[in-house]
């Protein structure tokens, strides 16, 4: 059985040498890219962050999950005469605790092993390497659930844990996808408390000065894994999938997160919509059965609310292991645009886009967030419904005013794309801009940044920024243009 589990892989490889992404000795650097090819465009000017697991060994384990590895931020500095970049560790708890231990000491998101930590006995210890947020004069790195972490937006230096002027505390549930609202000021945010008897959704809502409105907690049919939510001019809303978090597994069998999650599709999905004013249940819809990892833009028109999502047949975080195995079977998924008339708690249409090949990462012109817009941005899996390792090698512009997206850039062979693929927009044209994507080099083991112009993206980088060393693959990312 084992000899054919090997042939079937040495056979089924459609990631040759994704391996050495995952097996980088991470080096914290900070240097002038020298080697550009191209021509970054004049309106490029900001900086560029991301966030991603980076380190996937230390002494005794070797971490079996793409979500079990220490964040790392990279960061790149467009100015008019050069380009810096700049990586560093988020310095959390976990990694100054396991750091000075010199071993590790807390069970991650796909790894347990004798003797492993939890948080307070009850959470995973966040190893803050899912997202990456500009607030303020600061930078704040979140991981999949816990307290986000502040850091130099320079220097990438960590502060230390962000509790909101302490009406936090280090167990809130807080999820890596905040939404800012540009207009106001405000943040919107969400968390679970997963309890087998009493499971919450707690919805926070924080002023321009951080301060905080309110903390509703709203009862929930059942324990289910949430990742992202999304918000209009009116609502907040919730793709609640059965995707449970079994607490007895994690706590008490000493199971990993990953082992203790539970897909029961019998259950149904809905979609939960709220009041952004005051945090109240608007609706709360029906939508089938199937899982929502990430939602696109939600926007409000003609007294309808219109929620685009990226809908997966079902959960695929059992498709990020083990490491570097990943995507062996993962599922199709496509854009979806739900219209839904809140007033009368119905479904009023339910639109799908012809793009089916394992869709994540969706990036839109966040000048558009919570408004109505038509273009966005995602990565893809070429070779989705084969099985065999795999990694996303599709970037793809998309809109709603087509059916089924044309302009897809396809990675060479052996190029492997990788982090949140952020629009720039152009002031001197609109609707036009740039798209910035990370791509690995597994046949020479090199990393770059490319730059796309955003409405051909299939026409190839018009610029790429190649790195002294590789780096990880990374997950979201953002921009912040010159003031």
């Amino acid at each position: 059985m084992v000899d054919q589990l090997v042939l079937d892989h040495a056979v089924a490889d459609y990631a040759p040498g994704i391996e050495h992404a995952f097996s980088l000795e991470p080096r914290e650097l900070s240097y002038t890219v020298k080697e550009i090819e191209g021509r970054v465009p004049a309106f490029v000017r900001g900086t560029y962050y991301l966030n991603g697991p980076a380190r996937f060994r230390l002494t005794g384990v070797h971490y079996r999950h793409w979500l079990d590895g220490d964040g790392m931020i990279c960061s790149l500095g467009f100015k008019d005469d050069c380009v810096s970049f700049t990586n560093r560790f988020v310095r959390s708890q976990k990694l100054i605790a396991e750091e000075k231990a010199g071993r590790p000491l807390f069970r991650s998101f796909g790894t347990a092993f004798a003797g492993d930590l939890l948080k307070r006995g009850i959470m995973l210890e966040s190893p803050v390497n899912v997202s990456v947020y500009r607030y303020r004069d600061s930078l704040l790195a979140f991981g999949e659930q816990g307290l986000p972490y502040e850091l130099d937006p320079i220097t990438l230096e960590t502060r230390g844990e962000f509790n909101f002027g302490g009406v936090l505390n280090d167990i809130s549930p807080f999820s890596a996808h905040p939404k800012f609202d540009r207009k106001t000021g405000e943040i919107f945010n969400f968390g679970v408390a997963f309890s087998a008897t009493e499971p919450l959704l707690h919805i926070y809502r924080f002023d321009a000065q951080g301060q905080l409105v309110y903390r509703k907690r709203l009862r929930l049919d059942y324990a289910c894994s949430l990742h992202d939510f999304g918000l209009s001019q009116s609502f907040a809303i919730f793709y609640l999938s059965p995707y449970l978090l079994n607490m007895t597994s994690l706590v008490l069998e000493g199971k990993n997160l990953m082992d203790s999650l539970e897909w029961e599709p019998e259950r149904g999905s809905r979609l939960l919509v709220v009041s952004r004013e005051t945090g109240a249940p608007i609706a709360s819809i029906p939508v089938g059965s199937r899982h929502c990892l990430h939602f696109i833009n939600c926007f409000e028109a003609n007294t309808l609310l219109n929620i685009d999502v990226l809908e997966l047949r079902r959960p695929i975080y059992d498709q990020y292991q083990t490491i570097p195995d990943l995507f062996t079977d993962v599922c199709e998924g496509q854009p979806v645009r739900y219209v839904l008339d809140c007033a009368a708690s119905k479904l009023c249409e339910r639109r799908e886009l012809g793009y089916r090949l394992a869709p994540d990462f969706p990036s839109i012109d966040v000048g558009l967030a919570a408004g109505p817009y038509e273009d966005f941005w995602m990565l893809g899996i070429s070779s989705t419904g084969q099985r065999g390792r795999k990694f996303f090698d599709q970037l793809v512009h998309a809109s709603w005013n087509d059916d089924s997206p044309s302009d897809i850039y396809c990675a060479p062979p052996e190029h492997y794309l990788a982090g949140e693929p952020i629009f720039i927009p152009d002031p001197s044209r609109k609707a036009c801009g740039s798209i910035i994507c990370q791509i690995f080099d597994a046949r020479k083991v090199e990393s770059c940044f490319a730059i796309f112009d955003a409405s051909e993206v299939a026409a190839g980088p018009v610029a790429r920024l190649r790195l002294e060393t590789p780096i990880h693959p990374g997950f979201h990312a953002t921009f912040t243009a010159v003031a």
